[in-house]
């Protein structure tokens, strides 16, 4: 598997992504998302595929190439 192209550790099981970085303007990313990150302990944006990995879950500090792609159904 490839690791995913960014990955953000974070102590909220819930998350917003709007695809842009440090210093990125708005209009370079996507619409904002909410994501839930579940039991899996991580969860996948379906517009920039960056992983959120939740602290202290199953999923943090595990080998992130390793781990099956987990989008979850995202609400606006």
């Amino acid at each position: 598997m490839i690791a995913p192209p960014e990955v953000i550790r974070t102590a909220h099981a819930r998350v917003a992504c709007d695809g842009t970085g440090e210093g990125l303007p708005a209009a370079l990313g996507h619409p904002r998302v909410y994501l839930q990150i579940d039991e899996t302990g991580y969860v996948d944006c379906g517009y920039c595929d960056r992983r959120f990995v939740l602290i202290g879950g199953p999923a943090d500090g595990a080998d992130q190439s390793q781990l099956p792609d987990h989008p979850a159904g995202a609400s606006i």
